[in-house]
């Protein structure tokens, strides 16, 4: 049962001074229990924005999800200090009486709302909400596409793989570079060709990400192409490709990191000692220790360092 006080203060929530109700909102914030939520969903549609900001705060903290219809709506408000409460309490709304509520709105007519409340759907991690996720793949807004990949990651659930998939040609690449990253998870050799195919996206941040996610997965299937890679214009995916081909101990690599610890950007020579460290490259032993005694940036040297004391080349 609310409290006198509770009670009293809630009350004041209809006081006719905007500052009065203000101050009740402030006082409740102490106070409140849960059988406040239902008046404070009321006092949403206050005429004071001061006050909607203060209960969408109120809210977030009681944690109800019989608030989430109510915080979606505010989604919506004229006032973008109480759009962006709501969008920080949604993604605060863990309680899982919300997820009905918040799979209606994955369809609607705004695109920020979708953003928001799928966003707030990964933090429920509800498997039902799949299906809605998978449909908002395929959304007109770039933002609401990438969220939606985001989720799908958090839920980790099969029946996402194939709408992924898809999204690996997406026109945005940042929903193509995410799409890697959340098809990773999966891992499995039969998503080897998809993340091959992506070393040759005309995005170099995909081009990077599909090097990350081929050193993780253990199968050399994948050292043809991340020796191509190690080709790239852009010294990031060649970064990348480096690290990539020492985790999963390519010989074949061995020249070609040889040949990157010339490359002008430190970070190069220094990935390039560090792979050619974890194949035990002995052949490499000379070049590395040219850096280990010449080289100008501490990082490079300490690197191959070392590399050689891993070879063994190096007491």
């Amino acid at each position: 049962m609310s409290t006198t006080e509770e009670h009293a203060l809630l009350a004041r929530l209809d006081h006719p001074d905007p500052s009065e109700r203000q101050l009740a909102v402030m006082a409740l914030e102490d106070i409140a229990s849960a059988d406040a939520v239902e008046p404070l969903i009321a006092a949403l549609g206050d005429s004071d924005a001061t006050v909607r900001r203060l209960v969408v705060g109120l809210l977030e903290d009681l944690g109800d999800g019989r608030a989430a219809p109510a915080l979606i709506a505010a989604l919506g408000d004229e006032s973008s200090a109480v759009r962006a409460a709501a969008e920080a309490a949604l993604r605060e709304l863990r309680d899982e009486s919300a997820a009905e509520a918040l799979l209606g709105a994955v369809g609607h007519g705004d695109a920020h709302v979708r953003r928001a409340v799928i966003i707030a759907l990964r933090e429920l991690r509800d498997p039902r909400a799949t299906d809605a996720l998978v449909a908002a793949l395929e959304d007109p807004v770039a933002d609401v596409r990438r969220e939606a990949v985001v989720t799908l990651a958090y839920l980790r659930t099969p029946a996402a793989i194939a709408g992924l998939g898809r999204r690996l040609g997406d026109e945005d690449a940042g929903v193509r570079r995410l799409a890697l990253g959340a098809l990773e998870l999966f891992r499995g050799p039969a998503l080897l060709p998809s993340f091959i195919g992506a070393l040759g996206d005309p995005d170099w941040q995909v081009r990077a990400e599909a090097a990350i996610v081929l050193g993780r997965t253990a199968l050399s299937q994948a050292v043809p192409g991340l020796l191509k890679a190690l080709e790239d214009s852009f010294w990031q995916v060649r970064k990348e490709a480096a690290i990539a081909l020492g985790r999963l101990r390519a010989p074949a690599a061995i020249p070609a990191l040889i040949r990157l610890l010339e490359a002008d950007v430190p970070d190069l020579r220094r990935t390039a000692a560090s792979a050619l460290g974890e194949l035990r490259a002995r052949e490499a032993a000379p070049a590395l220790d040219r850096l280990r005694l010449g080289d100008v940036d501490v990082e490079v040297k300490k690197a191959a360092a070392r590399a050689l004391a891993v070879i063994g080349e190096l007491q």
